[in-house]
């Protein structure tokens, strides 16, 4: 579990900077931010290093590469002994089409953003993974219409 960095005013703007365009160059943030290309290079570093930034990603969009059906799928799993939930956690992510994986407090113990090429595909995903999996007692499945990216991370950068 990472610990929380104590994050001047220039750190909060640089992750700010790469919220909007992960691609940005060193030159195009220390121009941005108006600091020396050194600076954001040191600080990109210690960022990396201390967890803070944990990757950069692409964001792809699931319909232009034939995702036509995404879904959010709730588990419950049968017990809930540790091994269990860990082994379960550890192999959701591996599955077909799991793009996100939450392990939750409540009625449901994960809930898996899943991508499939059509209703037939998610059918067949929840056939073969989940109602057979020895672990999964129940599974409920919620269609995804769209999704959009929130600004979440503004309350903990600032503005």
């Amino acid at each position: 579990m990472s610990q929380v960095l104590d994050l001047d005013r220039t750190d909060r703007a640089l992750l700010r900077a790469l919220t909007a365009n992960a691609r940005a160059s060193g030159a195009s943030l220390a121009a941005t931010l108006n600091i020396a290309e050194s600076t954001v290079s040191l600080r990109l570093r210690r960022l990396q290093t201390s967890g803070a930034i944990r990757r950069y990603r692409v964001d792809l969009d699931p319909l232009a590469l034939g995702a036509t059906v995404q879904a959010l799928i709730a588990i419950r799993l049968a017990k809930h002994a540790r091994d269990e939930i860990e082994a379960f956690r550890r192999a959701a992510p591996t599955l077909p089409g799991v793009v996100s994986l939450f392990h939750m407090a409540g009625a449901d113990d994960f809930l898996l953003h899943v991508l499939a090429r059509d209703a037939a595909e998610l059918r067949e995903f929840v056939l073969a993974h989940l109602t057979g999996h020895p672990a999964v007692a129940h599974t409920e499945t919620n269609l995804i219409f769209e999704h959009t990216d929130g600004d979440g991370w503004e309350v903990l950068l600032g503005r």
